[in-house]
């Protein structure tokens, strides 16, 4: 950690002068410079890079490579979901393409931490100046995959709660073209977020070795647009259980009869434009049975969103080099020029200038836990269901064509195979006695015909036969004086009809 001496120039050790290292690549902005008037006029002195090596203790840097080994059991969490969605039939995954939408949202945020750990990135360009998407190729790639990651991520948790709201409190449908235009929306606002960030703020090495979003326009280009949406999925989702509070209050009070348990007939103030407050609870019931997962996930990952955008911002505000922060900083600084670099001993006076090294772990951890939250929500025991159904019946099914030789081996005469063409036939035999109906033993001498013994039987047609065609029969008119009938009268008929069943 010790700088060397040719590039100390006239500053203290461990500092190294900013005027013998060139301005041309890197992160320039990112160095932690600061100027020492009281030796010599117009020199500033920089810490080395990186700065965390000197704000947290030994061994910080590989402990931060624990957010990306976590990363990547959530991201083979996340591959089953997305196989599982694809492979499965619906009736396994209950898939929808917001749940789809969000869980590749978070793929992308995965892969951000993922691509450091087989790069393995140079952080710093030079020995006081940290590298940035155009210095370093890793760096760009994990960069703005954690960006479009973030902020999909974080418009499809917006059109969930949107989703849910209008369902549940306006009873609005999801159709086709609420379809294509969330598709639009949702992966249109996270392309255009990451081109305005990446042209107008860009990303660098900050801490760990993942590039995180550099601090100029910052709020403007990133974090408030993300803070934005996050607080309006906050907000729906809030009026949406609000409103689910109070339908199940007022079905508690609700004394009237409704049109389904109704056995008098529908008039105007019971019909089926009559919506009671019983029957309305029954229908958000049936909603909110449907999706609770996806209101549970989308306060769980508006709780994480925030929490590393207060985290990183207040990090990001404290680590910018004014006069504020020297003067705040200042015996940390002199402490680190009279021991000659020792941090160990200095790193007691420079805990209030930076986020704890516990909070900084826990937030990029908490990050990499969308992926377990996504199948803890969104997975379902019926998807284990489904792929040993899949194994079964893909991989492991016998064929369904049988040899036609194993057929004539068999020594059962209940066997038979449909094959035609020339071949040896099979001599089956049927059984000695036919089973035959009292009632057609009773018809039994016109027509014969030649059973599987060569014995002959005959048969008489009946006269109700109705299998060919016969003459219209020649009926004759009713006359009621044959019968002693006397006629109805209006009043009998009347009656009669009346005591017909409805």
């Amino acid at each position: 950690m010790s700088a060397s001496s040719n590039f100390g120039g006239q500053c203290p050790r461990p500092f190294l002068q900013e005027s013998l290292f060139p301005s041309d690549g890197g992160f320039v902005t990112g160095r932690f410079c600061m100027p020492i008037s009281q030796l010599q006029p117009n020199l500033t002195c920089c810490l080395p890079c990186p700065l965390t090596d000197w704000v947290y203790s030994d061994g910080f840097e590989s402990r931060t490579e624990i957010a990306n080994w976590v990363n990547v059991v959530a991201l083979l969490f996340s591959a089953y979901l997305l196989l599982s969605f694809v492979i499965l039939p619906v009736k396994y995954t209950h898939r929808h393409y917001l749940s789809v939408c969000l869980t590749l949202g978070v793929v992308f945020s995965e892969l951000a931490f993922i691509i450091p750990l087989a790069s393995k990135p140079e952080q710093c360009f030079n020995e006081i100046t940290p590298n940035d998407m155009k210095s370093n190729g890793s760096c760009a790639i994990s960069g703005a995959f954690l960006l479009f990651g973030g902020f999909a991520m974080v418009v499809w948790i917006f059109l969930r709660a949107l989703a849910l709201h209008l369902q549940i409190c306006w009873e609005v449908a999801m159709g086709t073209r609420s379809f294509y235009g969330m598709l639009a929306f949702g992966w249109g606002i996270p392309v255009i977020g990451l081109a305005l960030t990446l042209s107008l703020t860009g990303v660098s090495f900050r801490f760990g070795d993942v590039c995180h979003i550099n601090h100029k326009d910052a709020l403007q280009d990133f974090w408030g647009p993300l803070l934005a949406f996050a607080a309006l999925a906050l907000v729906l989702q809030f009026i949406t259980i609000g409103y689910c509070v109070q339908v199940y209050i007022k079905s508690l009070f609700d004394d009237k009869q409704t049109t389904n348990s109704s056995s008098q007939p529908p008039t105007y103030n019971g019909s089926m434009r009559t919506v009671t407050a019983r029957q309305t609870y029954r229908r958000v019931k049936r909603v909110v049975e449907l999706q609770w997962r996806g209101a549970s996930i989308v306060l769980v990952l508006i709780a994480e969103v925030v929490f590393f955008a207060v985290v990183f911002v207040s990090m990001d505000n404290a680590t910018q080099v004014n006069a504020g922060l020297l003067t705040k900083a200042e015996s940390w600084l002199t402490c680190l020029a009279i021991t000659g670099g020792d941090k160990n001993k200095c790193l007691p006076r420079a805990k209030g200038l930076v986020k704890t090294e516990g909070v900084v772990l826990a937030v990029l951890i908490v990050l990499g836990l969308s992926g377990f939250w996504c199948l803890m929500f969104f997975g379902r025991w019926s998807m284990a269901q489904g792929w040993a159904e899949f194994f079964r019946t893909k991989l492991f099914r016998k064929s369904e064509f049988v040899s036609a030789d194993a057929r004539r081996l068999s020594n059962d005469p209940r066997t038979y195979e449909m094959l035609g063409g020339a071949g040896p036939q099979l001599n089956i035999k049927t059984p000695d006695r036919a089973l035959t109906s009292p009632r057609t033993r009773e018809f039994d001498a016109v027509d014969t015909k030649q059973d599987y013994y060569n014995s002959t039987r005959s048969y008489i047609t009946p006269v109700t036969s109705f299998s060919q065609p016969r003459p219209p029969t020649q009926h004759k008119d009713w006359d009621p004086r044959a019968t002693h009938a006397g006629p109805m009268t209006t009043k009998e008929f009347d009656l009669k009809i009346s005591q017909l069943p409805d």
